[in-house]
């Protein structure tokens, strides 16, 4: 079937992706409040009007097929944006947002978020609020989509910057983290090319650490062979106290693992590892009271620990009789 003739019924789309999530036809069709014969026979004309199959059953269940799973993507797309226009349209018919959306950088979210929030559900107790951790990139287009009313990253927007404004909260350190027996944790001011030559982990899901890739560009070197990347912060630090990896963190990230002595600082100093933590919104958008009050707690917030980072010192370097 050529594509011109082909039509697609985004409702089926909606019950595919369904399916696949639950795996079986009677726990989808309870989910959707359909019967099951229903909802067979809605797969059955989705294959029919695109000319393939789109389901299968395996060991574990029903499971998409490969132009199931290409339509499983569109799907949840689909549902977002649903999902996006139902909120835009309960905030302009109450002319309050329903619920603060934001999102937040993982290296942020665990440490300097957590108390941010803390101190603002004492003021908001009752309002409801959604917070969602992603890399920079994510942010951003997650902002630009309307996923979030606000983001807290950095201001290296990746040529994004149209139709956003952000304003600088504080300046975050940030520190070569390690874990507390690490071969370099005795090195005085080990240089970076000793450095790329351990294994690296960022916490991001998508790429490599963009301020240490700022840093080897300036010094001339390539990206560390071994490179990890993950959206968790938990697991970054699993990586780094279980081999030898390193990592770029803000201490307040990793605060209770330094004190209690399983990761250490080492000797490394560079201007360019810091960074500016900033608030971005859409252009024309306008904060309400309550989500102005969370951004300045967490500026504050970040202000005072990015203070007291500073003066936290590297772990001692140990000298020769």
């Amino acid at each position: 079937m050529s594509s011109d003739r082909m039509t697609i019924d985004p409702k089926k789309l909606l019950f595919l992706a369904t399916i696949i999530e639950h795996g079986s036809l009677n726990s989808a069709a309870k989910a959707l409040e359909v019967t099951q014969p229903a909802l067979s026979t809605s797969m059955k004309r989705l294959e029919e009007e695109i000319g393939v199959q789109v389901l299968e059953r395996g060991p574990a269940g029903i499971v998409p097929t490969a132009a199931g799973e290409v339509l499983y993507c569109h799907a949840r797309l689909i549902r977002d944006e649903i999902g996006l226009v139902k909120r835009a349209l309960m905030n302009a018919r109450d002319g309050t947002p329903v619920v603060i959306r934001i999102g937040s950088l993982p290296s942020l979210a665990s440490s300097l978020m957590a108390v941010a929030l803390e101190k603002w559900r004492h003021i908001h107790p009752d309002r409801e609020l959604q917070i969602v951790e992603v890399p920079q990139i994510d942010l951003l287009t997650g902002l630009l989509r309307r996923e979030f009313d606000f983001v807290i990253g950095f201001t290296e927007c990746y040529d994004l910057e149209s139709g956003l404004r952000q304003r600088v909260l504080f300046r975050d350190k940030l520190y070569v983290v390690a874990r507390a027996d690490h071969p370099l944790a005795s090195v005085r001011q080990p240089d970076w090319a000793t450095l790329i030559q351990y294994p690296w982990v960022c916490p991001t899901a998508r790429r490599s650490h963009v301020i240490l890739d700022a840093v080897l560009r300036k010094e001339g070197l390539s990206t560390p062979e071994q490179m990890t990347v993950c959206g968790s912060v938990g697991l970054l630090k699993a990586l780094l106290m279980n081999g030898d990896h390193l990592a770029v963190l803000p201490v307040h990230a990793v605060r209770a693992e330094l004190e209690d002595g399983r990761l250490c600082r080492l000797d490394v100093t560079d201007t360019a590892l810091d960074r500016n933590i900033a608030v971005f919104f859409r252009e024309g958008f306008q904060l309400d009271e309550p989500s102005r009050e969370l951004v300045t707690i967490i500026g504050a917030v970040g202000q005072e620990m990015a203070s007291s980072d500073a003066l936290a010192p590297p772990r001692p370097v140990e000298t020769a009789a």
